[in-house]
Formats: structure tokens, sequence, C-alpha cells
């Protein structure tokens, strides 16, 4: 996470007084919630298991994505593109369609797991 300065802000692990944190993880809840939101819409939640709001020393909310297979990311970049591609075709004012993919009945992939 790079902060206002362009200076990289570590995650807070020791909370400093005066420091909005609760705020800026409040906004990263949010936004990770629209996202897991759009994952399971799709079909993708399975990919994304570590999906979680953070906050970093500065209180600027942070979204983790956790690690995820190489696929996972190719098909998230494939989809903004693709979103991106829709809303320069469709008129101002009205939604793009969403495509939905048939979601699994239970997360049966393995995640992804970080080496240490």
């Amino acid at each position: 996470m790079t902060d206002r300065r362009g200076v990289v802000a570590k995650r807070a692990e020791d909370l400093s007084p005066g420091v909005p944190y609760v705020r800026g993880w409040n906004r990263a809840r949010r936004s990770a919630g629209t996202l897991a939101d759009q994952l399971v819409l799709l079909g993708l939640d399975c990919d994304f298991p570590g999906l979680v709001a953070d906050v970093n020393v500065s209180g600027d909310g942070l979204v983790q994505l956790g690690a995820v297979r190489p696929e996972a990311a190719e098909l998230l970049a494939q989809l903004i593109t693709a979103g991106l591609e829709a809303e320069r075709r469709v008129p101002t004012g009205e939604p793009a369609m969403t495509t939905r993919r048939e979601a699994p009945a239970a997360c049966s992939r393995t995640p992804v797991t970080p080496h240490p």
C-alpha cells in the first residue's frame, strides 16, 4: 500500500492515538464486502479465500486479496477488462449487464497457501 506521500506504509500492528484506524478499516470492509458479493455472483469466491479488510499504520484502509492461483488473477484481470469495455459501449445512465457464472455448491478447490 502506498500512502498519500508515495511512501509504502506497513500494516497497522501497533495502534497510535489519534489515527483514524476504524474509519479506514470500515471503508476497507465495505469495499471488500462489495468485491466478495461480486465474486460470489461470478462463482469465484472459492478462488479468493484470503479476501479481507485491513488497515495500515496511517489509518488507510486496505483490501487484501490474499494468495491466489495465477489462473484466478488472470480471470479477475479479464473480467475487469471486459467490464471496462462494456462500460464504454453502454450509453451513460444505463448499468452494464453482469454475466453470472454457475457457482459451485461448495468451495472444493484447494486454497493457495503462501510460501514462508
